[in-house]
């Protein structure tokens, strides 16, 4: 879970806007951010590029503290624009949170275990929408396959949610399904072919045979 006192950011109050002011802030290694909820204005923000980027590593719902100011504000973050190419955080859009406060995050699911021998699984959810407390969000969903044979489904009313946490999505909607994997037909087909020339050139072979040693007498 992600206590609040995890990852605090000295942000600071961005009175530039546009393009060009959003270049200059990145070059001077700070994320423009914009912080908004509440009913309140949306506050222009910009946050260290390295301690954000080691926040968010591994955990999207890593809950931030902003200090900027006299403010000390938990917020959580909302939408993330990286750079196409260098993948680095180009910009953040931030919501604010209260202590106690409910919210409903997705979170990823994290798969424990192996499937029977000869089969696999394919994850059909790759996240799963929980509403939990602000200040203390699950950073993923475990889902146990240890075993499973062929035609098991997971759903994801069956899976052991993390404390506090309640779902948001259809329990009915299916996570997990095992399978026995099968040759496509084209494969087949090519099966077929490649044993139908081998069968085609043996009995070549065996007509080009020289006469058997009785018969040469």
């Amino acid at each position: 879970m992600s206590e609040s006192n995890e990852n605090v950011l000295k942000a600071a109050v961005r009175t530039e806007f546009g393009k060009g002011a959003a270049r200059r802030t990145r070059r001077a290694g700070r994320i423009p951010a914009v912080l908004y909820g509440h009913g309140s204005d949306p506050v222009h923000l910009s946050l260290p590029d390295h301690d954000t980027f080691l926040a968010l590593k591994g955990n999207a719902n890593a809950l931030l503290t902003l200090d900027f100011g006299d403010n000390h504000e938990l917020a959580l973050v909302k939408d993330v624009q990286r750079d196409a190419i260098r993948r680095t955080i180009d910009h953040l859009d931030l919501i604010l949170v209260r202590r106690g406060e409910k919210v409903v995050v997705d979170v990823p699911v994290v798969i424990v275990g192996e499937t029977a021998p000869g089969t696999i699984h394919t994850l059909d959810m790759q996240t799963i929408s929980l509403q939990a407390e602000a200040t203390n969000l699950p950073e993923h969903v475990e889902v146990n396959i240890e075993g499973l044979e062929e035609g098991s489904i997971v759903r994801v009313g069956e899976l052991t949610l993390p404390e506090g946490s309640v779902l948001e999505v259809d329990p009915e909607s299916v996570v997990i399904n095992v399978t026995v994997p099968r040759a496509s037909a084209e494969d087949l087909e090519a099966d077929a072919e490649a044993e139908a020339a081998g069968e085609a050139a043996g009995a070549a072979g065996e007509a080009a045979a020289p006469a058997g040693a009785d018969e040469q007498a």
